[in-house]
């Protein structure tokens, strides 16, 4: 073969070559733009967000998850629970409701479970329900009904201290300081659940007592997810509550306060309930990071593999030429 020819062939490999790189980046391009993307859904009538908080916490408990949702571009609201009682706090968080355009996502973290599945009931602006290590109560229970059939360390961990308000007074319960790192926060530093014990809300015994009259579970696609390690509500209680409504259920590696310490896992399951298309998929809320960066490489591995089998193949066939 005169040098000419071989020249000719190089050439020939060397633009191939190029074409097949060039599509490669072009595939590499197309997978990464999914993960800088990724932060702000463009889904048209976003609903708005409501989180609810539950006893012993205050609204600030879902600052993590609120971050992770303004960022998808939701609104959201996440109001005081009274903490007075479940008729009277689910009254209120009823009106809330009602000063809300537009479809509603309503999440509840453990006594705001009970919360919302009252305040929901009867209202067609709601679209979901999301119970994080969460109470569900059906009609005729009780938070204390359920902790008697699904026992946990909550039962010793509180104190009772009268409380008087103009026209009426009751009893409000208190995590023991020493109770609230191991039975409520275990899986957050000591100090952090110490502040969480020292600002805390108590609950008066009617938030546990008064018995269920709706369930709006029954009749509101749900989503749920299961602490494996909750000393405050029985991850049993959380399962069977979640079975018994169909929920949409994940489980993952947290103590009660799943919503401070995994807010990237709860906030992920809210998204699912909102039909957000950049929700990750329920196997991946038991995982720590973001599967977009892997499905990304994932991409990029697989374009630079088939640019350069392509060339080697192309440079095979021209050598037997």
């Amino acid at each position: 073969m005169t040098t000419l020819a071989i020249s000719g062939i190089r050439r020939r490999i060397l633009s191939a070559h190029v074409t097949v790189t060039g599509c490669a980046l072009a595939l590499c391009t197309s997978a990464a733009a999914p993960a800088a993307a990724a932060d702000v859904d463009t889904t048209a009538a976003k609903p708005t967000i409501v989180l609810v908080h539950g006893a012993f916490a205050d609204g600030s408990s879902w600052d993590g998850v609120i971050e992770r949702l303004e960022r998808r571009g939701y609104t959201v609201v996440a109001p005081a629970n009274p903490l007075r009682g479940l008729y009277n706090d689910s009254t209120y968080i009823a009106s809330v409701l009602d000063s809300i355009k537009g479809p509603v996502v309503l999440a509840g973290h453990s006594y705001g479970g009970a919360v919302i599945s009252t305040a929901a009931a009867g209202n067609p602006r709601v679209k979901s329900l999301v119970y994080i290590s969460a109470l569900m109560p059906d009609v005729g229970e009780s938070g204390m009904s359920l902790a008697a059939r699904f026992p946990s360390e909550l039962g010793t961990a509180t104190n009772s201290v009268p409380y008087r308000e103009t026209g009426r007074s009751g009893t409000d319960l208190y995590l023991k300081p020493d109770k609230v790192h191991p039975v409520f926060a275990a899986c957050l530093p000591a100090s952090q659940a110490n502040l969480l014990g020292v600002t805390q809300r108590p609950a008066a015994t009617t938030a546990f007592s008064e018995k269920a009259k709706v369930a709006a579970w029954k009749t509101i696609p749900s989503w749920a997810l299961v602490g494996r390690q909750d000393k405050t509500i029985n991850p049993d209680q959380e399962r069977f509550q979640a079975k018994r409504a169909g929920s949409h259920t994940v489980e993952i590696n947290s103590c009660h306060v799943s919503l401070i310490a995994h807010p990237d896992a709860v906030a992920d399951l809210i998204l699912q309930a909102a039909g957000s298309p950049s929700a990750q998929p329920p196997l991946a809320l038991a995982t720590t990071g973001s599967t977009d960066n892997v499905r990304a490489e994932a991409g990029i591995a697989g374009a630079a593999l088939l640019a350069g089998a392509g060339a080697v193949l192309l440079g095979r066939r021209m050598r037997r030429r």
